[in-house]
């Protein structure tokens, strides 16, 4: 999990490669739509990607080597936040953007009575996944006059830590849980617009699909940032590192990114992403093409909307769509201005340090 160098040089020729059709203002075509179905299969492959990292990682690799737990109450014990808590602050965090998508997790056994089926729907998902986890259950309804779009995901007991929790738990409704098993399920959520529809229904424009993912990241690093590494190094417990590895240390927040960019790349999910500066203190972090330069010289300018395009290559169509990437906590300033490869030294606390760009594949 730690490097994927094969794998991270195939998608930096990939973008190279790519012939920008367009950037910003009205597109050369008309860009196409995605399925209800394929933009959550997207979402939810970045938040179980955000919390595998976490999980395996951070949790577990740290109880291993510094003996730093992940428990219930880890704000009063200077622990870690258990892996469900940690998708449940990202989540909460996501949800005050107040861009319409949402996610949760739900379960039959919930410890928190909140955490359990809030429809008919979402109780028989959960059902049919005791017998077959395989797939999401999907569903439409109609919520204040307006049509939303749900998914059901299976959800796994993907660390001994998850399982340790809810087995021992004095509100645990289910004691014998082990590794692997379905715990219950993650919800996502959103409202399908009148952008398209073909003949197996509405579609949503890529523009959106790209604001939810990027939402979700986003969210997940502030998590990461604010609720671990900041608070954990004010206590003096643990810091970030560079060599985060070697030193029994967290990743810093970028590395927390890219190694949940490079489980992506692994599961083939047809989207990938990665963070880009034109203050690289990695070379290969640099713009790898003109529409990277300028989408980068735009966001460092006017940081409110993304640099969108389409490129294609090898015969297929991507939709790009580059993000302003802030500096969100002091870590992330101090480690750039102190480093000796830092092109810039005088970042403040919510400048833009770069971008990050991600690319979707439109069917």
């Amino acid at each position: 999990m730690q490097k994927a160098p094969i794998m991270i040089l195939l998608f930096v020729l990939l973008v190279v490669c790519f012939s920008v059709e367009h950037t910003l203002g009205e597109p050369s075509e008309k860009t196409s739509g995605i399925a209800p179905i394929h933009a959550a299969d997207l979402i939810h492959s970045v938040i179980e990607a955000n919390r595998t990292i976490y999980s395996e990682v951070v949790v577990e690799r740290l109880a291993a080597t510094i003996s730093l737990k992940a428990t219930e109450n880890w704000d009063n014990e200077n622990t870690l936040p258990l892996p469900a808590q940690f998708l449940a602050l990202s989540s909460r965090m996501l949800k005050e953007k107040g861009i319409g998508m949402d996610y949760r997790l739900i379960s039959l056994w919930p410890i928190n009575s909140n955490n359990g089926a809030k429809s008919i729907f979402e109780k028989a998902a959960l059902k049919k996944f005791v017998d077959e986890p395989a797939s999401a259950q999907i569903s439409t309804s109609l919520e204040n006059g307006k049509k939303v779009f749900t998914a059901v995901y299976p959800d796994f007991a993907v660390v001994q830590a998850c399982v340790t929790c809810h087995n021992n738990h004095p509100k645990g409704q289910k004691r014998d849980f082990k590794l692997g098993d379905i715990m219950g399920g993650i919800v996502i959520s959103f409202p399908i617009s009148e952008f398209e529809e073909n003949s197996n229904g509405p579609l949503i424009s890529p523009e959106v699909t790209a604001d939810y993912i990027h939402s979700v990241l986003e969210s997940d690093r502030t998590v990461y940032s604010k609720y671990i590494v900041d608070r954990l190094k004010n206590e003096n417990i643990v810091r970030a590192s560079e060599n985060w590895w070697d030193k029994n240390a967290l990743p810093l927040p970028s590395q927390f990114l890219l190694n949940v960019s490079e489980l992506i790349v692994e599961k083939r999910m047809k989207f990938d992403f990665k963070l880009i500066s034109l203050w690289p203190i990695n070379s290969q972090n640099g713009a790898a093409n003109e529409f990277e330069r300028r989408g980068l010289e735009h966001v460092a300018r006017n940081p409110a909307r993304p640099f969108i395009g389409t490129s294609r290559f090898g015969g297929k169509k991507y939709f790009q769509a580059l993000y302003p990437d802030f500096a969100v906590t002091s870590s992330c300033v101090s480690c750039h201005n102190a480093h000796p490869k830092s092109p810039k030294n005088n970042f403040k606390l919510n400048d833009v340090m770069g971008g990050m760009i991600l690319t979707i594949l439109i069917e």
